[in-house]
């Protein structure tokens, strides 16, 4: 081995020797400083509000005479049927607007046409014969902003002789203000938390670290189904329904600095405690 490869190697080995060394005896001054003492609360809340929204949804349909599956639905008979519907739908309409529903609150959906296959009567071998049938159908709905009225819509929209009542949808006409007192009271709860605790461990809050929602207050209406046919209806049924209330629920978590010369050491002597 000459002389430069055994002097480059000397060079290498000091090199990393002192930096080694530098490592070794670099001052704590230079480590990262303990976090500053915080308290972390995490709390949920909710409200329970009454709906002042409601909407009614319900079908009128109309049958065609049933066929053999041979043979083409009689247009005649289509134009009858759907005469027969707009005839029931203008009537129901007048039904809402004599209990005072504004025209505007009413809405009638697009004609429905669906092909229906049905059992046909037995032959003399005992066979059944699959028929058709076309159904046209209206969907109505009706919006109301003022609850006391549900139980009259009800009745009207039985007497008018609906085929189904599919449910109704309650609601609320300003949701913001409900979804907002929800937060509210979930930061409420974390703020009497975090006091509480800070009192207790004898420590004063600080300044607001860090805000987070664990659970966003999302309003979901209440459907209540009462979907049934209109010769099962009973009268009086709609008067007896109750609309209930909606829940919605907040979360969050909240991060506080603390104040005070000894809030770490109080904190860590705190932890350490056994539980009583």
């Amino acid at each position: 081995m000459n002389t430069a490869t055994q002097h480059f190697k000397r060079l290498r080995y000091g090199l990393v020797g002192s930096a080694l060394f530098a490592l070794l005896t670099t001052p704590m001054a230079y480590a990262a400083p303990p976090a500053p003492p915080s308290l972390h609360v995490q709390a949920q809340s909710w409200v329970e509000v009454e709906p002042d929204k409601a909407t009614l949804s319900a079908r009128l349909w109309e049958n065609t005479p049933a066929v053999s599956t041979l043979e083409d639905t009689d247009s005649e008979a289509l134009g009858s049927a759907r005469e027969r519907l707009e005839q029931r739908a203008s009537e129901l309409i007048a039904a809402m607007e004599e209990i005072g529903i504004e025209q505007r609150a009413i809405n009638a959906g697009s004609l429905n046409v669906y092909p229906e296959h049905v059992a046909g009567p037995r032959n003399d071998n005992g066979e059944q014969e699959t028929l058709m049938r076309t159904r046209l159908e209206r969907p109505f709905s009706v919006e109301l902003t003022n609850i006391d009225q549900l139980g009259d819509v009800l009745d009207a929209l039985i007497d008018a002789g609906v085929n189904a009542l599919d449910g109704v949808q309650f609601d609320l006409q300003d949701r913001d203000a409900a979804t907002d007192e929800a937060l509210t009271k979930a930061l409420e709860k974390a703020r009497h938390k975090a006091d509480l605790m800070a009192s207790t461990l004898d420590v004063t809050l600080g300044p607001v670290q860090h805000i987070e929602e664990t659970q966003a207050p999302v309003f979901q209406p209440r459907m209540m189904a009462m979907r049934a046919e209109s010769d099962a209806m009973g009268s009086g049924s709609a008067s007896d329904y109750r609309p209930g209330t909606i829940r919605i629920d907040a979360g969050v978590n909240v991060e506080w600095a603390l104040r005070g010369q000894d809030a770490r050491g109080r904190l860590d002597r705190a932890a350490g405690e056994p539980e009583q």
